[in-house]
Parts: C-alpha cells; structure tokens; sequence
C-alpha cells in the first residue's frame, strides 16, 4: 500500500511533498490549450528529474532554448520567477563587459614620475603607481614590470614610492551583503584598484638540500619574518600557516609561522591565505620586488590616498596633468573573461563590475555608478525592471537574481556575436577544464557544454551554451534555491547531458 504523508516521518514527508508539487507543476494537463506565460514545459524525463530531487518544483527555474532560430523553449519552468543567481551573475557582468568595453580592453597600471630622471639613473621625487583595477596582476607581472623600469633608466629613487588606489572609490556600504574577508577565505577577497595575486599570499613547502623543508613565498614580503615549527617524523603531511600581525604602530615585524609535519615524503604542499588588506599586502611585496630587481629606495613604499585627485594623472608643479612614464597592460579582456569564468574568479569579477562605471579609469569609479550602468544596458537587451539585478558582479551578493527566461535571452542575443564567441570559450567546458573539470566526464555533454556553474550555500546553478549531438546549440540557465539545493546537482547534470544526447 503507498504510504500517505501523515504516515511518513519528517524528511520524508518533505521528500513526498517535493515530489507531489513536481508532479503538479509539471503535469501534462498543464501542457495543453492555450498557455500561460509561466506554464512548464517539460518532457517526461524532465519532470522525472525534478521529482527525483526530492525538492519542492517551485525551488527549480529552467530554460532550454534554441540559440538560432525563433521557436518555443524545448524545456521550461518557472522560467518567470527570479532566483538567486549565484556565480552565473559572472556571464552577466561578461557580456556587459564585452558589449561595453570591447574584446581589446586591458586593465592598465600606471608609474609617474615626480620630479626629474637624471642620467645616472636617479629620481629625484617619488615613483607614483597608480592602479587601473587590474585584479589577475601577479608576482611575476609586477617583478617583470618594474624590471623593466630599471632597464628604462631608473636605477634609484630618492623620494618615496607612493601606491595609490583612487580608480576605485569605494564605501563599506557596497560591500554590505558579501562575505567578510578572512586570512582562511582568500576567494572573499574585496575589490581593490591595486592588488597583486588578489592579496593571497602562497606558502609552498617542498625539499631543498639534503632532503630539508624549503619554504616559498609568494609574493615575497619585506620584513616579514618566517617561524618553521615542522617534524619530520611519521605523519600525515598535514600542514597549519598561523598569521601574527605586527601591534598598531609598533615596530615588530609581521610573522607566519608555519606548522605540522612534513618529509620529502609528503611531495611539495602549498598553503595559500590572505593576511593583510591590499594596501599593506601590496606595500610590502613592492618593496620586496624593487630591491629584488636591483632597485635602490631612499625613502618608504607607502600607500597614500590622494583625496585632492579628480582625473587619473597627477598634477606637476604648474598644475599641468603628468603624463604615464610606463604603463603596465592586463591581457585583453577575452583572456580575462578565460581567467574569471573557468575558476570562478569572484575579485576579478567584481572588479571588472567597476571598470564598467562611466568614464572609468579617468575618473574613479564607483559601484553606484556601474550598477547603474549595468541596469541601463540590461534595459538595451530588452529586458524589463525585475528581470535581472545585479549588485557586485560576481555572484556573492545576495541581491544578485534573475528569471532563467531571461539569462538565456542575453545568451541567445550574444551568440551569433564576437562577444558570444569570446563569452563560450571563456566558460567551464563539461569533463574538460575550470570548475566542470570533474563533472559530465562521460557522456554526450563531454566537451559539448559550456556552462557557468554557480554555488551558494543554498544555491546551485548552471548556466550557458550545450551542443546537441542534432547539431543545435542551446542556451540554458537552470537554477536551485533551496536549503537543500546541494542534492540538486546531479540532476543538473543529468539535465544537460538530456540536452546534448535529444536536443
């Protein structure tokens, strides 16, 4: 005999629940006559893999649909109601990005010199860096920069080297609602005008001379001093970096001490954290890197806010704007996009989010500005207020929801363009690479679906382009909200690889 609800337990009762409202919505009475905007339409074994989720049908938005040609959505549900879009916000703030900024964009970081160059090589003033929002600069970039800065004729600066963040003017209000930054939470990271490998700082141990621990920091840090606290016996490789920053205006260094038990045994471990705020991260590895390069300092790396700015370059004595003496270069923003959409990048994404404020980097931007910016060229792709919101850009806000209906009309808009192209092969390819590397491994979508995955604690979401084995390219946005969202996923799964082998 079936059970009925009131004899089941709690978590079953839930389960039958989940499955009965999953019927109900996906009933095929509810297919036929005349169509309401937000009816379901689901194949057999679509509704079956939303019963089997367990989960309520009205927790799950869906659409299927053809990219090319005008035809009704091969799959739909609850395609009209928004949802939180976790990390699919990204294929948002992509295609703005390319629409706005074009494929060639590049972050820019730049260096002004303050005061004369003389033949032997020495400033006399400050060396002025000022940051362009290149989020995915790294140790290598900036050594290989102001390497080249020596080889320009700067050999000594007898001023300061003065960081300066003023591209982005930011408020703690725009960070309400996102995580808070922590040294065990590197990918929490805020955004920031000026930072390098996004303030994570890389311990890797592995076997230097005679088998002894060799310990690596990336970047490296002036005046930080190292503890190692490892055994060597038999263990289990684990490894512990404890953070101790220096006491307000004291003078003690900052100190990692690295702890646990490694032997040549344990192969090379990385640890990565992020200890510090950028500007005392990147004022640290600066200093480091000039004097790796063979630079000479007579005065401090400091940051130093320049609140008396209103344009990128600073003025000289005359009240004349300084031209850039160097001017470092991100790569073009389709690589970019490859860097952010494949590992989920949330700094980047909220920093190419600013750089879509108006007038930006001459002017400093402001999140007010972008999102505004934004919400007029979702309005441009002829969506409607309350289709689409989107805080940060990257997905970590809360505030950041959409109607599955309409991502896929902007992945439909965007395909048969150069931004759709640069938008697909930035994305994570199923069994392949990025955050799917792991996942549809085997089956029609192997290599065949490129999607944007999304995760929140009760959020998970897949969103973008699959290649049926038809020939057809579907754009997709499937979304679960639910404290339970997790037991969701294989069924996601199961979803595109339905798309790739009947579409």
């Amino acid at each position: 005999m079936r059970d009925s609800a009131a004899s089941l337990d709690a978590p079953a009762r839930r389960r039958w629940l989940g499955g009965a409202l999953a019927t109900l919505f996906t009933t095929p009475e509810l297919l036929a006559g005349p169509r309401p905007a937000d009816a379901p339409r689901l194949p057999p074994a679509l509704r079956e893999l939303v019963a089997a989720t367990g989960l309520p049908a009205a927790s799950i938005g869906l659409q299927v649909q053809a990219v090319d040609p005008p035809a009704p959505p091969l799959a739909s549900l609850n395609a009209e109601q928004p949802y939180q879009l976790a990390s699919t916000t990204k294929l948002v703030t992509a295609m703005a990005a390319l629409d706005l900024l074009g494929p060639r964009y590049r972050w820019r970081t730049y260096a002004f010199l303050t005061g004369p160059l003389q033949p032997d090589g020495k400033l006399l003033g400050d060396l002025l860096i000022v940051g362009g929002g290149n989020a995915l600069m790294g140790t290598d970039d900036l050594r290989a920069w102001l390497a080249r800065l020596r080889a320009q004729g700067l050999h000594e600066v007898l001023g300061d080297i003065v960081l300066d963040r003023w591209a982005f003017r930011l408020r703690p209000e725009d960070f309400a609602g996102t995580p808070t930054p922590a040294a065990d939470r590197p990918h929490h990271a805020w955004p920031d005008a000026l930072t390098l490998d996004e303030g994570r700082l890389r311990v890797r141990v592995s076997a230097g001379g005679g088998g002894a621990p060799q310990v690596q920091l990336q970047p490296p840090l002036a005046e930080l001093r190292l503890q190692r606290q490892l055994s060597s016996g038999a263990g289990d490789c684990a490894l512990w970096a404890h953070w101790q920053a220096p006491p307000p205006h004291g003078v003690a260094p900052p100190t990692l001490t690295l702890r646990g038990h490694w032997s040549p045994a344990c192969g090379p471990r990385e640890l990565q954290l992020a200890p510090l705020p950028h500007d005392e991260f990147t004022t640290l590895a600066v200093r480091a890197l000039w004097r790796e390069v063979g630079g000479r300092l007579r005065g401090r790396v400091h940051d130093k806010p320049r609140p008396d700015r209103n344009g990128l370059m600073p003025l000289d004595e005359q009240g004349f704007p300084r031209l850039p003496w160097s001017v470092h270069q991100s790569e073009p923003l389709p690589q970019l996009l490859r860097d952010i959409n494949k590992t989920s990048d949330n700094l980047a994404a909220r920093n190419l989010m600013l750089s879509l404020a108006r007038g930006f980097p001459l002017r400093s931007a402001t999140l007010a500005d972008a999102r505004e910016r934004v919400a007029g060229w979702l309005q441009a792709q002829g969506l409607a207020p309350g289709d689409i919101a989107v805080d940060n850009g990257s997905g970590l806000s809360r505030a950041e929801r959409g109607k599955p209906r309409a991502l896929v009309q902007l992945l439909r808009r965007a395909w048969p363009t150069e931004r759709g192209r640069a938008l697909r092969d930035s994305l994570p390819v199923a069994g392949v690479d990025g955050t799917l590397a792991h996942r549809m491994t085997q089956g029609r979508a192997t290599g065949r679906a490129f999607l944007k995955t999304g995760t929140l604690l009760d959020t998970r979401a897949l969103a973008g382009y699959v290649q049926a084995a038809s020939g057809i390219t579907y754009a997709v946005a499937a979304l679960v909200n639910h404290p339970e969202a997790a037991r969701a996923t294989p069924a996601l799964d199961r979803l595109i690889e339905w798309v790739a082998a009947r579409g």
